[in-house]
């Protein structure tokens, strides 16, 4: 009884990452909309020096989760959601760039929508497996 109460905290815990997982693809999917129907121009500056900083603290995080991945799900959706923010800090990085070069929004929309991706196809993982998970400790 205790076994599966674990298990089922755990998977709760990992659906509810899962679901902020997605949030954060809503939020981006409507900030990336919002940049395209306003042309609101992203400060390459600004997206550099924070996608920088961002991008140590995430490295260092999912270096020190790495080990732990396959304990169980709850970790592995933490380790997921490292994995997601080094993507986009690294997308940020190359958006800074390309918007700094080229004076365009488009640059920082397609990452935008590349993190969409990326965000909801990792919630949709762990949504699925954390639900299953759930079903069968019940």
């Amino acid at each position: 009884m205790s076994l599966s109460k674990s298990v089922s905290a755990q998977a709760g815990a990992a659906f509810l990452k899962g679901l902020i997982m997605f949030l954060f693809a809503i939020a981006v999917f409507a900030r990336a909309s919002h940049q395209l129907f306003t042309g609101a121009s992203p400060e390459a500056s600004i997206m550099g020096l924070i996608g920088v900083v961002a991008l140590l603290a995430n490295l260092l995080c999912l270096l020190l989760l790495t080990r732990y991945r396959k304990d169980n799900l709850n970790m592995s959706s933490v380790w997921l959601c490292s994995r997601n923010d080094i993507i986009a800090n690294t997308s940020v990085l190359a958006a800074a760039v390309l918007v700094s070069l080229t004076h365009s929004i488009l640059p920082d929309l397609a990452v935008g929508l590349l993190l969409t991706f990326v965000f909801a196809k990792s919630a949709g993982k762990i949504l699925s497996q954390s639900w299953r998970q759930m079903q069968q400790a019940q």
